[in-house]
């Protein structure tokens, strides 16, 4: 039985270490360019931002791994744009560099229209004033020529962005988000192994593991799923989560949920939206992994489409992580437990009863 065990945990591992390492890292693509300090994916003196210029311009935005980038066009001599940079620097520092809080989404970059190297790449991007922000993907900052406005163009101009709140601001609008200058380094990266091979990969494949979470849970009081007859399942599926999930906060918000759950759900009574909404709220603060959670994308679990991948994606590295991390004694206890939560509680009705055959035919063999 441990020996079957310990082998199933193995593969789960293979599994997640092979979806782990399929991304390429921010700062493998700046040093495979010869852009930014050693060891940190930023510009010169530690800045957080990438200096550009028109010999790696395109080179280095077609490999960035990012869903965006934004790029600042700017003159060193211009007062405007030195009393922009710490604006700029602020909000670049969230999402560049080996601090960065939420790394792998957004690239932020600058080029120097003032050096005669950058003056026909300026041109193209139709500089007009400084400073001059870009936004859209980094494989399309390659147009034979651009203006704002232009139609059929994923680039836009940011025209809010004067001081770094409301760079920010544009941001969170732009992606439906709600990062805040407040945000600091992932808290779970500490409690990484030492020996792990790629940190920054876990980090964030940690991150989407916590956005699957706090969605699982938005799905299940949307639609009314607790029910008496589910209720054991969910509570056995919560004890597992406050010992093994791998996010200090989402065990802290499941643990809290567990404590009042018996206050707020009576064996005998179905939770409707409204006082599903309210136990939420009351126990956990806005969801299950804390404030902010879900916030809306997803890093490696983001497809090629925005309806791709995500959730489900990030569901089965949630299910993965839990069951590496359990030991043989509660094997047993923790797969059924699991098939219990998915036949319970998700909404792909296929899904869901592909999902159930596989557990019966496993529960069989243990049998």
């Amino acid at each position: 039985m441990a020996a079957t065990t310990a082998a199933a945990a193995a593969r789960l591992l293979i599994v997640l270490a092979a979806f782990l390492g399929a991304a390429p890292r921010g700062a493998d693509a700046l040093r495979s360019l010869g852009v930014g300090g050693a060891g940190a994916a930023g510009g010169a003196h530690g800045d957080a931002a990438v200096d550009l210029d028109a010999t790696n311009f395109t080179a280095f935005l077609q490999a960035a791994p990012e869903s965006f980038a934004v790029v600042e066009f700017f003159a060193h001599w211009c007062p405007a744009c030195r009393n922009y940079k710490p604006h700029y620097e602020k909000v670049a520092k969230l999402f560049n560099g080996p601090d960065a809080a939420h790394p792998g989404i957004i690239v932020m970059a600058r080029v120097d229209c003032a050096s005669k190297v950058n003056l026909d790449l300026c041109n193209k991007f139709s500089v007009d004033q400084y400073p001059f922000l870009v936004w859209g993907p980094p494989a399309k900052f390659d147009p034979p020529q651009w203006k704002p406005k232009q139609e059929n163009s994923e680039l836009e101009l940011i025209d809010d962005r004067r001081t770094a709140e409301r760079l920010l601001k544009w941001i969170n609008k732009k992606m439906k988000s709600s990062f805040s200058l407040d945000d600091k380094r992932y808290e779970n990266e500490s409690a990484l192994p030492k020996n792990a091979s790629d940190p920054e990969q876990i980090v964030r494949a940690i991150y989407d593991v916590e956005e699957a979470t706090a969605h699982a849970w938005q799905i299940i009081l949307e639609n009314k799923m607790i029910k008496p007859e589910t209720r054991d399942s969910l509570i056995r599926f919560l004890q597992i989560l406050v010992s093994h999930h791998p996010s200090k906060r989402c065990r802290r918000g499941s643990a809290d949920l567990l404590i009042n759950f018996d206050d707020h759900w009576h064996t005998n009574l179905s939770l409707n939206s409204q006082e599903s909404s309210t136990l939420l709220t009351s126990v956990a603060g806005d969801n299950i992994c804390g404030k902010g959670v879900p916030r809306g994308y997803w890093m490696f679990c983001r497809g090629s489409k925005k309806e791709t991948r995500g959730f489900s994606c990030g569901l089965w590295v949630l299910l993965h992580s839990l069951t590496v991390r359990i030991g043989d004694g509660e094997s047993q206890s923790t797969f059924t437990s699991i098939c219990d939560f998915i036949h319970n509680f998700f909404i792909c009705e296929e899904c869901r009863k592909h999902f159930y055959e596989m557990c019966s035919r496993q529960r069989k063999n243990w049998n």
